[in-house]
């Protein structure tokens, strides 16, 4: 029976690898080193699929023979998208912006396996509610948390749960940045599967 491939992951996010650690394979960890600026017009559904192609592409030229898995979150508000805040202004900026409002986190996962030429990718939306938040709520988030790194300034599987109102979507783990389900559905078709790995 062949060996099974190797598995990478194309990310340096710790909720990624965190992740995709629930599948309990084996894989590495390479930076994609991908240019992340949206194109002009370019939607948040269509950027976030793009880039978690380039990312999954860029690291499988270097690993032909690995599957190799790329994603990318943008989080969407009315059509505009936002990003990873970086800092605590933007965050609260982005916080003040979603507050009261429904946001679509663009969650898309890519796998690609440049041996066999195959390169598939998934987009899972998730709409998420905010509270009607005040400042004082803001900043004490922020200042408990600083989700600096994160799409949106928000971390669900923490204390930013508290932000919410709802989350509606068909996969669970696509707001904190890999949507498990479509990337077992991409693994099984480029050769790996979880079950029988």
């Amino acid at each position: 029976m062949p060996a099974s491939p190797a598995l990478i992951l194309a990310s340096t996010s710790r909720y990624r690898r965190h992740l995709l650690e629930r599948l309990r394979l084996p894989f590495d960890v390479h930076s994609p080193e991908v240019d992340e600026t949206p194109h002009p017009a370019e939607s948040p559904a269509a950027l976030a699929l793009r880039l978690a192609l380039s990312k999954a592409q860029a690291v499988s030229r270097r690993f032909p023979q690995a599957v190799v898995i790329g994603s990318d979150q943008v989080a969407d508000l009315d059509g505009n998208p936002l990003g990873k805040p970086g800092n605590h202004e933007r965050a609260v900026q982005q916080l003040r912006a979603m507050s009261g409002r429904s946001v679509v986190f663009q969650t898309a996962v890519a796998v690609v396996r440049a041996d066999t030429g195959f390169a598939d990718s998934a987009l899972v939306p998730v709409t998420v509610r905010f509270l009607q938040l005040d400042e004082a709520q803001i900043e004490r988030y922020l200042r408990a948390e600083q989700p600096y790194d994160c799409a949106g300034s928000a971390k669900s599987e923490t204390l930013g749960i508290a932000l919410l109102e709802a989350i509606e979507s068909n996969d669970p783990t696509a707001l904190v940045g890999l949507p498990l389900i479509q990337t077992c559905r991409l693994l099984r078709q480029a050769g790996v599967d979880p079950l029988s790995a």
